[in-house]
This record gives C-alpha cells, sequence and structure tokens, in this order.
C-alpha cells in the first residue's frame, strides 16, 4: 500500500505595510461646573445699593460692669453717708430733749421724731413736724409716780434774745398712780400728810379716798376749773377740820399747776381704778430762752 505524499508546506504571505495615518487630539469639552462660572451674574447683583456705616462695634462687657460696679459702690456710700448723718443727727437731738425733760419733770424720758420729711432735714432747718416724749413713770416735778406722755406739733426753733423758738401744739397725759399720790401727799402735806397710810379710788363717785393713822380718811374729787387741776374735800373723818385739810391740798395743787412749763393748761380730769389721769394742752407757745429758763439753755 502506498502512503500518500505529504501536504505541501503552506507559506504565509506577508499583508502589504498599511500606510499610517495621523492622529487627530480631539478636545475634552469643559465640565459643566466650568460653565456654570462664566454664567452671567444675576440682575439683582448688579444693582448697586445705598452704603450703610458699619455697625458700632459692641461695648466690651468688661467696661460696662466695671461703670455699674463703681456707680452701685457711689450710690452706696452716698446713701450710707446719709442714713448715718440722719441717726447721728436723731441721736444728738434725742439726747438734748431727753436732758431738757429730765430738767423739767425730773425724771428720764425717751425721745421719738416723726419720720417725714427726713429728720436730717427737720435737724438742719430747725422746723420739726412733730416729737413725741415719754417719761419713765417716776415723778413729774413734786408729782410722784405721775407719767407724762406728750406729743409736741409744729416746732419751729428761731433763736433770738427772748425766745428759742415756738410750739404750735402740744398735748399730754398725765397719769398719777394711787401709790404716788400718797406719797406726794406725804411729802408735802404738813402734820396730816405724814398720817397718811394708803390711797385708794372710788371711780363711781369719783373720787380719791386718803386713809390715815388713828381712822382718819379724806375723800377729795379731782376737778379742772379755769385750766388748772384741783382736789375739792368732799369728806373727812378724825380729828381734823375741812378746812384745814383742804387748805393743804389747795397748796399742793397750786404748786403741781405753777410749775407747768410752756403755758400748758388742765382740760380734763378722770378717776380711774389705778388712780388719776389728767389731759393737758397748749398752743402757740413760746420756748423759753435760756435766761428765763435755765432748762432750755443748750436748746
Amino acid at each position: 500500500m502506498s502512503t500518500p505524499p505529504p501536504d505541501p508546506a503552506t507559506r504565509r504571505i506577508p499583508r502589504p505595510p498599511r500606510p499610517e495615518v495621523p492622529t487627530q487630539r480631539i478636545p475634552r469639552p469643559e465640565p459643566p461646573t466650568e460653565q456654570l462660572r462664566v454664567r452671567p451674574e444675576p440682575a439683582t447683583e448688579k444693582i448697586a445699593l445705598p452704603q450703610q456705616p458699619p455697625p458700632a462695634a459692641p461695648p466690651r462687657k468688661r467696661n460696662t460692669q466695671t461703670i455699674v460696679l463703681v456707680a452701685v459702690i457711689v450710690v452706696a456710700l452716698v446713701v450710707g453717708s446719709l442714713a448715718g448723718a440722719e441717726l447721728y443727727a436723731r441721736y444728738k437731738a434725742a439726747a438734748l430733749l431727753s436732758s431738757i425733760t429730765d430738767c423739767l419733770v425730773q425724771d428720764g424720758a425717751d425721745v421719738s421724731f416723726s419720720v417725714s420729711p427726713p429728720f436730717l432735714w427737720q435737724y438742719l432747718s430747725g422746723d420739726y413736724t412733730n416729737i413725741s416724749v415719754a417719761t419713765d413713770g417716776n415723778r413729774v416735778q413734786e408729782a410722784k409716780g405721775m407719767t407724762a406722755d406728750v406729743t409736741l406739733s409744729k416746732i419751729a426753733l428761731k433763736d433770738s434774745a427772748d425766745s428759742k423758738g415756738t410750739i404750735g401744739s402740744l398735748d399730754a397725759t398725765l397719769s398719777w398712780t394711787s401709790n404716788g399720790i400718797k406719797d406726794t401727799v406725804a411729802q408735802n402735806l404738813p402734820v396730816v400728810g405724814s398720817l397718811v397710810t394708803g390711797v385708794h379710788t372710788d371711780t363711781g363717785a369719783g373720787t380719791l379716798i386718803m386713809e390715815a393713822a388713828g381712822g382718819t380718811t379724806v375723800t377729795a374729787q379731782p376737778v379742772v376749773a379755769d385750766g388748772k387741776l384741783s382736789l375739792n374735800v368732799t369728806d373727812v373723818t378724825g380729828p381734823f377740820a375741812k378746812d384745814t385739810v383742804q387748805t393743804a391740798l389747795n397748796d399742793l395743787t397750786t404748786k403741781l399747776n405753777d410749775n407747768y412749763p410752756l403755758g400748758i393748761k388742765a382740760d380734763s380730769v378722770q378717776v380711774t381704778s389705778s388712780g388719776v389721769v389728767g389731759k393737758f394742752s397748749s398752743r402757740n407757745a413760746t420756748i423759753p430762752s435760756g435766761t428765763s429758763n435755765s432748762c432750755f439753755a443748750d436748746l
């Protein structure tokens, strides 16, 4: 068997070379964001706005706090100084009036002043609206056991040769205890006074009953007549004559009435369960100078 002949060898025919074509670079389009940059500005941007001055710079907080603090300190110093002056003026005036009261009634006293207008203004001007005086209750001159509550209004201090000023109105309530009446009678009534052992009141009859040693009793009625307080004897039991006791009591009440200063007069009297209460007053009184009444020398 014969072998077929081999396939003839294949030969690769080379391609003719391709002519080179020149390449052309195509520019890339700009991204959309780049296109926005070249857009014309809106019409509103082109309208010129009126120029305004730049806002003032806000004050620094630290400076404001410093100014406020300084103002508070200044106000506090002014108020403190006025308050101190007010208290000092009140203290000086109260001490002076207490001294005058002690001289007049021979007893201590508490003094207070009205708050309007401020007392410092009253002190500097010499015009006082209201002054209240309350004694300790030990005595009012010769009357032992008597308390005086006095209100003075419209006081004008104007120093002159014969006067220290004027008092528009003075109203006083004098409370005299039964025990104080006993001590006063014992000290001021000769003979009879030393025998008195006690005093009590009869509010229904409006009388005082003075009891003395040996069963002696004196009944007297306090009355007001012509601005004077007196004790009218209505009954006496014992060895003493009624006229004798009346004369002794008249001497006592005259001494009390004549010693009231500033033209004070009695207005009314009432017998209470604890003693006697009298209302006294004075209007447009002249404050005496120190030469006529030494108690007012330092006013």
